[in-house]
């Protein structure tokens, strides 16, 4: 049996950051859902299609080719028809229309068998908003990001500002608790913590505090050490 954590939990948790680097302590694949999202949603917004015009979404998406590659460092890179566009897919403005299409049925649809599949080639850590109620429901572990909203958005803001792009507290901020509202409220995969997922708050913990906090949970999980 292939070993597999779903990580949920709302934007800017650090879900992305702390599943790459707890994949690497045990060895395991990262999947990173959300930049499946985030490519479609880039590809709808290079298109010029609103992010909320259904139809048009769905016409695009057999026009999509998606893969996930690996460097040398174990990092995902994301390629959307032959391009590689793992730093174009987190500007604000292609997290918004993530958010958006991430809400249609065929687009979840779409991918699902995608994520499913690496769950049954791989030792994986997958993270999301809907893995551990929706996409792997039985997955070996099922853990729940949780932080304050201010916390996460600083972190996304930080993130940001590194990577030279102009962008200001209040815009990720409000943009952040936007999109808990959008993911929470949806009708289709709404963002929760599924019944039996472990809920981990890292709105006091750094960065090593939060992996330390994560691997203690898997290893105590899977009976493993990192």
């Amino acid at each position: 049996m292939r070993t597999s954590v779903a990580l949920d939990g709302p934007s800017g948790a650090g879900k992305s950051t702390l599943a790459r680097r707890a994949a690497k302590e045990f060895g395991y694949i990262y999947v990173d859902t959300g930049a499946l999202y985030r490519c479609i949603g880039l590809y709808t917004l290079r298109n010029g299609v609103g992010s909320t015009d259904e139809k048009s979404v769905v016409a695009l998406l057999p026009k999509i080719n998606l893969e996930m590659k690996y460097d040398d460092d174990g990092v995902q890179r994301m390629i959307l028809n032959g391009e590689d566009v793992t730093d174009d897919i987190r500007t604000p403005e292609a997290s918004k229309y993530a958010s958006d299409v991430s809400a249609m049925p065929p687009v979840r649809e779409f991918l699902l068998d995608m994520q499913r599949n690496m769950a049954v080639k791989y030792d994986i850590i997958m993270d999301g908003r809907d893995i551990g109620t929706v996409v792997l429901p039985n997955a070996g572990l099922k853990v729940f990001l949780v932080a304050d909203a201010k916390v996460r958005a600083k972190r996304r803001y930080d993130e940001l500002i590194a990577k030279g792009m102009d962008v200001k507290f209040d815009d990720v901020h409000r943009d952040m608790i936007q999109r808990d509202k959008n993911d929470s409220e949806r009708d289709t995969a709404p963002l929760k913590a599924a019944d039996d997922a472990v809920i981990l708050d890292t709105t006091s913990l750094d960065f090593e505090e939060s992996v330390g906090a994560l691997c203690k949970i898997i290893s105590e999980r899977f009976k493993s050490g990192a």
